[in-house]
């Protein structure tokens, strides 16, 4: 589970406010899709959550445990795969997961397994002896995932996923995004894929200029409308935009 309450967060000497009171609650089992325009405030609230950053105001639990009172248990418990891609170049694909399995305290065993496993899933075992320098953008997508899972988390938090992602290697993580949430996971991801998000999330939550703006199942959101998801998050946030101008 995962728990924002009433959190703030400002940048600077300006206050400038990246997030403004967000308040939402991501029970086990669930697959959250986090929803906004560019600037809105989706990798800020991942960055809080993961404890990346501190929030201004408000606090965040994550199975229970504040991140500001025990950030290392909080990090054990999440699989992170953040927006960007960067990696320690030098080390090959099996070294970097070895890496991640040391920090999570992995056994020998379980790592090798998970590391069989999902480097068969996403093709990449050709690949695993050689420097992540010479990696497409695609594979070292695909080594974050890796990473992240490595540890098998209750928790797992990912930020634009599917970008640099091949069609089939998005749609193998698709594929194990629901089965986690169906296994009692917690799965939260942004994303500016719609389409993506209605058929997958159980629950999404639509964010701008750093405020909640909608929250629920996509069904009730579209109830009444003949709009997809995507219709409606245009029709949304353009108006907010006006009421704000």
């Amino acid at each position: 589970m995962i728990e924002f309450l009433h959190v703030h967060k400002t940048y600077g000497k300006s206050g400038k406010a990246a997030l403004t009171d967000l308040t939402l609650t991501v029970p086990d089992g669930c697959v959250y899709g986090f929803l906004g325009p560019n600037g809105a405030g989706k990798t800020t609230a991942i960055r809080l959550m993961t404890g990346v950053l501190k929030p201004t105001e408000g606090s965040i639990r994550v199975n229970g445990v504040s991140v500001a009172e025990d950030p290392v248990t909080v990090k054990r418990s999440i699989g992170f795969v953040p927006d960007s891609q960067d990696m320690y170049d030098r080390l090959t694909g099996w070294e970097y997961i070895s890496f991640m399995a040391d920090i999570f305290g992995v056994s020998e065993k379980e790592r090798k397994e998970a590391a069989e496993k999902y480097l068969a899933m996403f093709e990449l075992e050709s690949a695993a002896g050689q420097r992540i320098q010479g990696y497409s953008r695609g594979m070292k997508q695909k080594l974050n995932i890796i990473g992240a899972l490595v540890h098998n988390p209750p928790v797992w938090v990912l930020d634009e996923p599917m970008v640099g992602l091949d069609p089939k290697a998005a749609h193998l993580l698709k594929t194990e995004m629901r089965e986690r949430a169906d296994a009692g996971a917690t799965v939260f991801f942004s994303t500016h894929v719609l389409e993506v998000a209605e058929r997958l999330c159980d629950r999404v939550g639509i964010i701008q200029t750093g405020r909640l703006i909608t929250e629920g199942t996509p069904e009730s959101l579209l109830k009444g409308t003949n709009e997809s998801l995507e219709d409606f998050f245009l029709e949304l946030t353009e108006k907010e935009e006006a009421e704000e101008a």
